[in-house]
């Protein structure tokens, strides 16, 4: 079986976001204002993309946001592989910081790369959320 990660183009990235995260949203509420300036990325599977997350970064910080994995592969250590290639990649822009919202669901998931909960969390469209950061 073949894993491939690299980086792809945001309207790909668009078309997981949309059928994993908010299929019952209009198809451009998963759109971002900057992803033009984000950098996303896909995992393929025998050349199926099942999983996608965009970075962005700002000076010394970076924040990975809008990942993604189709339901059918989740569990399978694909969200893991495609993380781990994230984190590295955003080390190469000489960040200080790494962070992301999280699902309060999905907490520990984000603790076992080193991730930690900050004393920030919200509400948005009835989901919880936390703040989670790495130092680098």
């Amino acid at each position: 079986m073949e894993i491939q990660i690299t980086k792809i183009k945001k309207e790909k990235a668009w078309m997981l976001r949309h059928e994993v995260m908010w299929p019952n949203e209009d198809f451009d509420y998963i759109k971002l204002k900057d992803d033009d300036a984000g950098i996303h990325f896909g995992l393929f599977k025998e050349n199926m993309l099942i999983s996608v997350v965009s970075l962005f970064v700002d000076k010394d910080e970076a924040q990975f946001r809008k990942f993604a994995t189709l339901k059918s592969e989740q569990g399978k250590g694909y969200g893991s592989r495609l993380l781990e290639a994230v984190l590295e990649e955003a080390k190469t822009y000489d960040i200080k910081r790494i962070w992301c919202n999280a699902r309060k669901n999905k907490e520990s998931f984000y603790q076992r790369f080193g991730l930690v909960r900050t004393c920030s969390s919200f509400v948005k469209n009835g989901e919880s959320y936390v703040i989670m950061e790495k130092y680098v």
